[in-house]
């Protein structure tokens, strides 16, 4: 990989702030769109809908989640313009905000048994809502740690976002171990679970006040100098940088599959296997792997800035696709 000369002292500074931002406000998200994954078996399935087929509601409830996935391309596209015009700061402030206001919301919402449909379509656009803030937020997390640091880096300082959800995924799963350690199964259904969203306002605020604190980025900056914005920045990427974006989706694909899969069906699935576990151990044990992956991904992002990305993006995807079924059959 290119290497780059050593940062200055005022170059560290502001690499140190933007990783922080990048990774607490990323993490603040996630906690938001993981605790929804989280107990979207355990709790919509059974509050959200009518109950009279139990494995058709936790259909329902799952695909309520899948909503979130929808919303996140739409997310990106209209706040990654949105950023390309008014800056990367004042963006993710916004994404932070939608997120948090979507998060207390769904705290606050009406069951079944007391809205009828009204309960479930509420909690699909609250979701949806969700979807769009973390789509436009990743994405600008990524340019505003990457941006700040110099070729050859990159890798290391850009893995803040994605180091952000496992921490998020964490924090949602250890909040909701305590509580269910600490509540009755009914106390926390009918109450416990509204205290666990709305508590994300106050995780939000603090976001808010590391991300006010941040500067704007020096490669936004010396656009604007320049006067080099583009005016229509989507189109623009359409017409110049198809074969690249269609490439940049489709790698996506899997990560995004095995996090659904391991952060969140998981969940429901370890609680329905072959050697059952509570819903407490299946929590605990997605908490364990969201700490681990805390260490991890700033590792991979460290390795990435040493040999070829794409190699070491492939040989874990490889690895990634094997370990699923090694995973299944050990249940």
């Amino acid at each position: 990989m290119t290497q780059a000369g050593p940062h200055t002292d005022a170059e560290k500074k502001n690499l140190r702030k933007a990783f922080v931002a990048s990774l607490s406000g990323t993490a603040l998200e996630w906690y938001d769109f993981a605790l929804f994954g989280a107990v979207t078996g355990t709790v919509f399935s059974k509050l959200f809908f009518d109950g009279s087929d139990p494995s058709m509601d936790t259909i329902k409830a799952f695909l309520t989640y899948g909503a979130g996935y929808i919303a996140r391309p739409i997310g990106g596209v209209f706040f990654g313009r949105l950023g390309d015009r008014i800056g990367r700061k004042k963006v993710l402030v916004w994404t932070l905000m939608l997120i948090g206001f979507a998060t207390f919301a769904i705290g606050l919402l009406p069951t079944y048994a007391t809205a009828g449909v009204w309960a479930p379509i509420l909690l699909v656009l609250m979701r949806f809502l969700q979807g769009v803030g973390v789509g436009g937020e990743w994405g600008g997390a990524v340019l505003l740690s990457s941006e700040f640091a110099r070729p050859g880096t990159r890798g290391l300082w850009a893995s803040a976002a994605q180091t952000g959800v496992p921490l998020g995924s964490f924090l949602a799963n250890l909040l909701l171990v305590i509580m269910t350690a600490s509540m009755s199964q009914e106390a926390f259904l009918s109450w416990g679970w509204r205290l666990a969203f709305m508590l994300s306002l106050v995780l939000v605020g603090f976001g808010l006040w590391i991300r006010h604190r941040l500067e704007e980025t020096p490669v936004f900056q010396k656009i604007l100098e320049k006067g080099e914005a583009a005016e229509a920045p989507v189109s623009e990427v359409l017409r110049t940088q198809l074969k690249p974006l269609i490439g940049a989706i489709l790698t996506r694909f899997g990560p995004d599959v095995l996090y659904a899969f391991f952060a969140v069906y998981v969940i429901t699935w370890l609680q329905a296997g072959t050697s059952p576990l509570t819903n407490q151990q299946a929590l605990t044990a997605t908490m364990t792997a969201g700490f681990i992956q805390v260490f991890t991904m700033p590792l991979a992002g460290w390795l990435s800035d040493r040999v070829d990305r794409r190699l070491l993006y492939a040989v874990a995807t490889v690895l990634g696709a094997i370990w699923t079924f090694v995973f299944v059959w050990m249940q």
